[in-house]
């Protein structure tokens, strides 16, 4: 293969793990939830497959799949967007990411407070709007950081734009993403920039993510180190620190993100473009809003021919998801573990059942397999199952 585009729906579960009860989630469902909804419509994907997915009962299966398709199982003892991320380019991780679910110690709060010279507000778990509903004026009035975290791994600061600058936000992060190593070194330091006045506050799209560095080589150092490209499309230059990562761009939404796949889709280049799509997680899957995944889904769906089409033969396309976000799941706003989607579409793959596979992986290691680059990986590649003898 010349090309491969390896898009992330991020949160599109697609039904609970075995173990999802001990990470709390109870028949949680994502993609289940969006589909029950009046906006839910999805021909294209369903043409592809992902109602033959096991598991998926609640689609109609097509008689002529145009992907090949099957479902990932998370091997990592987590459920958050870094090391689902993480999973998939390669690196399997046993032991959970640090979590504070009663707010962060001292010995992580003094030295932050000493080094940014301000004080902190809320320090606990919180939705992200509702967490500057209850401390924005305060913030305002103070100049106090507003520091929260929630069920992932995550140090969050919100701050209004008039009282710290946006650059000088992504300083404060800075300070805490060097604060927050070993014991406390949580998957992603995020900076959540907001606008506005009392009861009427909305964050920007200015929000930046300073992630923990991954422990090895993942699949996009891998490509970078063979003198291929590794472009990085939305979040992804963030959960991955920047490693192994030759051109970026962020998104400020879905459709921006989908324009971005598309430029890269016509443009020559031999490697791989990875690609996050946040919106369906950040705007609706914590939010707990069904319609509006609906609708985000529904937007997607006739997106993908399109993009397809401006493909050659040697290009293939892979959709997955990074963990789940059921938003018909009331018992909590944070993600859900569950099984994620596999398709992978291209002129020259096979329409095969992949089954369900082990881990998320198994996606780097068929990559990796795809563009011939070497790399040590825990996955097992299905590049040989998914290649049509003659493409053409």
């Amino acid at each position: 293969m010349k090309r491969v585009f390896l898009i992330v729906l991020d949160s599109l579960g697609i039904g609970a793990l075995p173990d999802a009860e001990q990470f709390g989630d109870v028949g949680v469902d994502t993609l289940r939830s969006c589909a029950g909804s009046d906006h839910f419509h999805i021909p294209n994907l369903i043409a592809a497959g992902l109602g033959n997915i096991e598991g998926i009962d609640y689609l109609p299966e097509s008689h002529a799949p145009t992907a090949a398709y099957g479902r990932l199982a998370e091997r990592s003892m987590g459920k958050d967007t870094t090391i689902g991320h993480w999973e998939i380019a390669g690196i399997v991780s046993p032991d959970p990411l640090p979590t504070y679910p009663d707010g962060f110690p001292e010995e992580v709060l003094a030295p932050f407070r000493e080094a940014t010279g301000r004080s902190v507000l809320a320090n606990a778990p919180w939705s992200g709007t509702k967490v500057i509903e209850a401390y924005g004026k305060e913030h305002m009035e103070t100049g106090d950081l507003i520091v929260y975290t929630s069920a992932d791994s995550v140090f969050q600061i919100a701050a209004h734009q008039e009282i710290v600058p946006v650059e000088q936000l992504y300083e404060y992060c800075r300070i805490a993403r060097k604060i927050l190593q070993g014991r406390h070194g949580v998957g992603r330091v995020i900076a959540r920039p907001f606008v506005g006045q009392p009861g009427s506050f909305v964050r920007t799209a200015a929000r930046h993510d300073f992630s923990l560095e991954p422990p090895k080589d993942t699949l996009l150092d891998a490509v970078a180190a063979a003198g291929l490209s590794s472009i990085a499309v939305g979040k992804i230059f963030d959960i991955f620190a920047g490693r192994g990562i030759t051109e970026h761009v962020y998104n400020e939404s879905n459709a921006h993100g989908m324009a971005h796949a598309l430029h890269y889709g016509k443009q020559d280049f031999r490697g791989l473009c990875f690609i996050n799509l946040v919106d369906f997680d950040m705007l609706y899957g914590h939010r707990r809003d069904i319609d509006g995944y609906a609708k985000a889904l529904t937007a997607f769906d006739p997106w993908l021919p399109g993009f397809l089409e401006a493909l050659g033969q040697e290009d293939l396309v892979i959709i997955t998801a990074d963990h789940g976000c059921d938003p018909g799941y009331t018992a909590t706003t944070d993600h859900t573990r569950e099984y994620v989607p596999l398709l992978v579409l291209g002129k020259g793959v096979r329409p095969v059942d992949l089954g369900t596979r082990t881990t998320f992986a198994d996606i780097a290691a068929t990559v990796a397999e795809l563009l011939d680059v070497p790399l040590d990986c825990p996955g097992t590649s299905f590049a040989g199952e998914i290649l049509k003898e003659d493409p053409s």
